[in-house]
């Protein structure tokens, strides 16, 4: 169907058919699911009746070629114009192959890998009858307390982008020509990781030049890269809630940035303007989502009950409904949905795809490389001949897939202890505690398991809904009774390796000093415990790196390393023993940095070498620096590029990464790693919002993580 066709489609539709297509319904609303289409419980208030489900867009939810089929076909006979339904689901890190969340893939610093991983979700779910992931989520994330924060891939611009990209990339291939890729919407726009006190869903107040300088490009990387949709972020900006942000969305998303694709509400999110008191009632919800150019209302019925009678009162132009039509038309239209209403969806290769080998193989390859060593004091690698006590709530837990892993079967997930008995035979197990309680017997049995032992492995975290959305927490250490655990088990002067599964960066107080060694393995998804267990025994050699800092405590939050300097630096040459920016009772830097990761063996760098002392405009400056594996084993290194600016028209940050590269190194191997940079890699927003650099001195800085400070110096001439 060509574009006339579509808009001819358009001119027969009536305006409640129009409505309807603006409408996206749950799985239990629609005849031929396995619900039958009988709508019960709380959605029953929606006051849907079968006519909207006929006339209705889209399907959240859905799963499983067999049914969506099903429901396409009942709905084709159904709807007037036999317009297809799109079906859409949340394939945040996996479909039934579940791969680590996407901070730890964030730490992973493997673009390529990450690629891989969103196309093998995309495989599954297309095959599957899914024809829009929900994903990637690319909110800027600087508050550990925010459960989201295992949605994101960390607190930096540039990084968020480029995972952004590869995540696209991944999902989307050429989806127009290929049946097993999916359509992605990249959420929350905008700005959602900013709420207030990492409390989620709340109010987001910042300046524009904030907003531009560091939550905004990983929004735009995506649709650089081609993402057909976006999402609305339930959170206000300027105290206005995003659903309803008329400057936001229609001057920036669409005018500035020449988005022409679909805009969908978060769930909910149309008629809680009602709540955010911008709205007095559901017509007046409907009328500025319009407005503001959202496309789909997810689940709730403002657009429904009120388009048509907005349109003949005059309230609203016809013409706002139907460019939205139309954008949802070209969608379906892109996927091929007017040909091939039921697309990719195809049981056999359901039962050929779905946790595949080779799926299974990329999922246990980035769970390795995702998982960082924090601590090791030459306790790890473990040794096959070593007695080897797993305890923890962890130990034996299939509870290691994390937030949005929906369609994941636990049943399917390797354990820790399975995949630590791939290795060792001798090992006891014990519980210890629960996650968030314990008793004396299960204390008793983890000091039994451990006195037997040679080294502990302590398996500990967060539940999984502990994190993810509205898993929002003010205290982040882990919970009291692991911590008792790590204290009684202390007390037998035995090495300690901890082994963390949680969704967000630990303040690591009670853990930290009493481990030997830390490998904080995130949630590592599908096959996680054998990918950890790879790494305890060195068959693997830790190579992640931190996305997002751990703090101190939660009191210096938010701490990141891409910080303002004050007019009172800490470590100023002039500082005053007192009156700097710092707190009395701890450092103001956080327990383990941006970019921070240990391995097996160790890296030293040469001096920082530069093409040239002199950047100009429309030229290349190449920097250089040699990285040698001065260790005993083969690893893989990630080199980073941090650039300084020393004086700006505004505040410039301490540091910004600017390149990175992972780099596999055998014992003794040396190599030289070059970036090039020019200068618009040192634009930046001004006080008037124009995005340009400055002629000046900079500094590069090129090592292991943030922290570097090998360097060199450099000026720009314009």
């Amino acid at each position: 169907m060509n574009e006339q066709q579509l808009q001819t489609l358009l001119e027969q539709m009536t305006l409640d058919e129009k409505a309807g297509q603006l409408i996206q319904l749950a799985t239990p609303f629609l005849k031929g699911s396995s619900d039958g289409g009988q709508i019960t419980g709380p959605m029953e208030g929606m006051g849907i009746n079968e006519k909207v489900v006929e006339n209705t867009g889209s399907v959240l939810g859905a799963s499983g070629a067999k049914e969506i089929k099903n429901i396409q076909k009942v709905h084709l006979e159904q709807n007037r114009l036999g317009i297809p339904l799109l079906f859409m689901s949340d394939i945040v890190h996996g479909y039934k192959t579940i791969f680590p969340v996407p901070l730890a893939v964030g730490c992973s610093w493997d673009l390529d890998l990450a690629e891989k991983s969103a196309e093998a979700a995309a495989v599954e779910a297309s095959v599957s009858g899914i024809h829009v992931t929900f994903a990637p989520m690319v909110d800027l994330s600087r508050d550990p307390r925010w459960g989201r924060v295992m949605e994101s891939t960390g607190e930096d611009a540039y990084l968020n982008s480029e995972f952004a990209r590869a995540f696209v990339r991944g999902f989307q291939g050429d989806f127009e020509n290929d049946n097993q890729r999916v359509a992605s919407c990249v959420k929350h726009f905008a700005a959602y990781g900013a709420a207030e006190g990492g409390r989620d869903y709340n109010t987001v107040d910042m300046s524009e030049w904030q907003l531009r300088e560091n939550y905004l490009p990983a929004y735009k990387a995506a649709l650089d890269e081609g993402c057909e949709m976006v999402m609305t972020a339930f959170n206000i900006l300027n105290g206005v809630p995003s659903t309803g942000n008329k400057d936001l969305m229609r001057e920036l998303l669409r005018k500035e940035w020449g988005f022409n694709g679909v805009l969908i509400s978060d769930w909910g999110a149309v008629k809680e303007l009602i709540p955010h008191g911008v709205a007095e009632d559901e017509k007046e919800a409907a009328r500025k989502a319009l407005e503001a150019g959202v496309d789909i209302e997810m689940m709730t019925e403002c657009y429904i009950n009120h388009v048509q009678n907005l349109v003949s009162e005059g309230i609203l132009s016809e013409s706002l409904v139907d460019e939205a039509v139309l954008r949802i038309l070209k969608l379906k239209q892109k996927l091929g949905l007017f040909d091939n209403p039921y697309r990719g969806a195809d049981e056999k290769l359901e039962s050929e795809l779905i946790l595949s080998d080779n799926h299974r193989a990329t999922a246990r390859e980035l769970a390795a490389k995702s998982a960082v060593l924090l601590k090791n004091d030459g306790a790890l690698p473990l040794k096959k001949s070593q007695k080897a006590a797993l305890i923890g709530p962890f130990a034996e837990s299939h509870d290691i897939l994390g937030p949005w892993s929906w369609l994941g079967s636990k049943e399917d997930t390797i354990t820790l202890d399975r995949g630590i008995r791939s290795y060792a035979k001798d090992v006891q197990i014990a519980e210890g505690s629960g996650i968030d309680s314990g008793s004396s017997s299960q204390i008793q049995s983890a000091l039994k398991a451990a006195h037997e032992a040679d080294v502990i492995v302590l398996a500990l975290g967060e539940s999984s809904d502990m994190s993810g959305e509205a898993g929002s927490r003010t205290d982040i250490r882990l919970p009291e009774s692991q911590l008792d655990l790590i204290q009684e088990l202390k007390h037998l002067n035995k090495p300690i390796v901890t082994v963390l599964f949680n969704g967000r960066p630990l303040d690591l107080h009670g853990v930290i000093d009493e481990s030997n060694a830390i490998l904080e393995a995130w949630y590592p998804g599908t096959e996680g415990g054998q990918a950890v267990a790879d790494l305890l025994y060195g068959t693997t050699a830790p190579s992640g790196k931190l996305a997002m800092s751990f703090p101190q405590s939660a009191g210096q939050i938010p701490v990141y390393y891409n910080h303002y300097n004050t007019g009172r630096p800490k470590n100023a040459p002039d500082a005053q023993e007192r009156y700097v920016s710092q707190y009395l009772d701890s450092p103001n830097g956080p327990l383990f940095p941006f970019g921070y990761g240990l391995s097996y063996t160790t890296y030293s760098y040469s001096d920082v070498s530069l093409s040239s002392q002199v950047l100009k405009e429309g030229e290349t400056l190449t920097i250089s620096s040699k990285v040698k594996n001065t260790g005993d084993v083969a690893g893989e290194e990630v080199v980073q590029l941090y650039v300084k600016d020393l004086s700006g028209e505004v505040v410039r940050p301490v540091k910004e990464l600017k390149r990175f590269e992972r780099v596999y190194l055998k014992p003794g191997q040396e190599k030289e790693i070059s970036f090039t940079i020019d200068e618009s890699d040192l634009r930046y927003y001004h006080s008037n919002l124009e995005y340009l650099s400055d002629a000046g001195d900079f500094k590069v800085f090129i090592g292991c993580d943030s922290k570097a400070n090998n360097s060199a110096s450099f000026k720009l001439v314009k």
